[in-house]
């Protein structure tokens, strides 16, 4: 299975001189924007909402805060308010691996173009009941 990387830009959204410029790994199993509490400092003063257990791909449970609210910005898609979940990060080879789940995406209105490995626009919101 490929990998898919979006360079993004995330700011406070209330106070935006503190932003990050990163590539960020879409994780659809994840979903949160997921940054390491490294990070946390370089957006300023951010609002926390909730403190949450994370089962991680490896199944260990860790804690997370929620965050927010950021402006997150992916080339090719409109900006989103959302949160943020800072967890404690262990870099392979010195470099985090910021994740964008499933809910900043359909915020986006991004959908997994599995067969191109990229993200492609979604035309329309789902709104349809199950």
């Amino acid at each position: 299975m490929g990998r898919i990387v979006v360079e993004t830009t995330l700011e406070n959204a209330l106070d935006p001189s503190h932003t990050i410029r990163c590539d960020a790994l879409v994780d659809t199993g994840a979903a949160y924007l997921t940054l390491p509490n490294a990070w946390r400092d370089r957006l300023g003063t951010l609002t926390e909402l909730d403190t949450v257990d994370v089962e991680t791909a490896d199944q260990n449970v860790i804690r997370g805060m929620i965050c927010g609210p950021v402006l997150l910005r992916m080339e090719r898609f409109r900006p989103v308010l959302t949160e943020v979940l800072f967890i404690d990060m262990h870099p392979q080879d010195g470099a985090y691996e910021p994740l964008i789940g499933y809910i900043p995406l359909e915020q986006a209105q991004a959908a997994v173009d599995m067969v191109g490995h990229r993200l492609i626009k979604v035309s329309r919101v789902d709104l349809k009941r199950a």
